[in-house]
């Protein structure tokens, strides 16, 4: 069974040549060679990798040079500024590059500050300009979960995927109080066809030690709404890195008898293959 992380970051340290915008929950540096060595350790085979806003904001340029050096293992992902009046242009042109999978946009409170409103401009023309060229556009949607409802009514042709199970999630213990608090409102967009979910970092939505069996009853309604070809397991390291290990955020997962082994193999892997069209070993083009 191939596992492939939906969601893994690598970043340098601060550097003047490549300097950090803002500041990231995570160690000094986690550089491409030492997350390919994180995740052989622990057998995952690939990994979505997203160039981390927070850090980088809309320069991709690290995670291009950890493709240069890894490129059967990690599949591309970078967010696009809504604001960029040439973002469908900017856009065609990643979608071009080698190595590439997907875009995101972020849209959650912390990083809008509430301020996108249903039928953006900007993210109207990044959400056309990937559906045209094929890209799943990852959406960050904390607190803002009803904008995917309207991004997914108006372009049923593009690919989207909620990023981390569309809930809160912590980059600090402890995990929030009423964590699953918002899930009515993200199972609602399982009524779409295009829309699917990273089930990523959910083990730091955990009140209880590893391996965080509390997770497993909301998760069950997560699958059942979109079910697992449409449910896409993942780490968010190293935003959960603070919480715990990368191992223990992969076995709970992989060693679970609460599903079956085809929807461990579906969730840890196939449906991620399948929504971004790229599987480990085979360089993205």
């Amino acid at each position: 069974m191939p596992i492939i992380d939906s969601q893994v970051h690598a970043y340098e340290r601060n550097h003047p040549e490549r300097p950090w915008v803002g500041t990231l929950a995570g160690p000094e540096e986690v550089t491409g060679d030492q997350m390919v060595a994180a995740m052989g350790a622990v057998g995952v085979d690939g990994a979505i990798l997203v160039s981390p806003y927070s850090l980088y904001r809309y320069d991709a340029s690290y995670v291009l040079e950890v493709h240069a050096r890894h490129p059967g293992r990690f599949g591309l992902v970078k967010p696009f500024d809504p604001t960029q009046a040439d973002a469908a242009d900017a856009v065609a042109s990643w979608a071009a590059t080698p190595g590439v999978v997907g875009a995101r946009i972020m849209m959650s409170q912390q990083y809008t500050g509430g301020k996108l409103a249903p039928g953006d401009a900007g993210v109207d023309r990044i959400v056309q300009a990937a559906g045209e060229h094929g890209l799943p556009v990852n959406v960050l949607s904390w607190g803002q979960v009803s904008l995917i409802d309207d991004l997914a009514r108006r372009h049923p042709n593009t690919q989207l995927v909620v990023d981390h199970l569309g809930l809160v999630q912590p980059f600090y213990p402890p995990a929030p109080a009423e964590p699953f608090a918002d899930l009515p409102a993200v199972l609602a967009l399982a009524q779409f066809d295009n829309v699917a979910i990273k089930v990523s970092g959910a083990c730091t939505l955990s009140h209880q030690p590893y391996p965080y069996p509390d997770i497993w009853a909301p998760l069950e309604q997560v699958f059942r709404a979109f079910g697992f070809e449409r449910c896409l397991w993942g780490t968010d390291w190293t935003r959960a890195s603070n919480i715990l290990t990368y191992e223990q955020g992969v076995e709970p997962f992989r060693s679970t008898g609460l599903i079956s082994d085809s929807e461990r193999a579906m969730l840890m892997g196939e449906s991620t293959a399948r929504i971004y069209k790229w599987s480990p070993g085979v360089a993205a083009s």
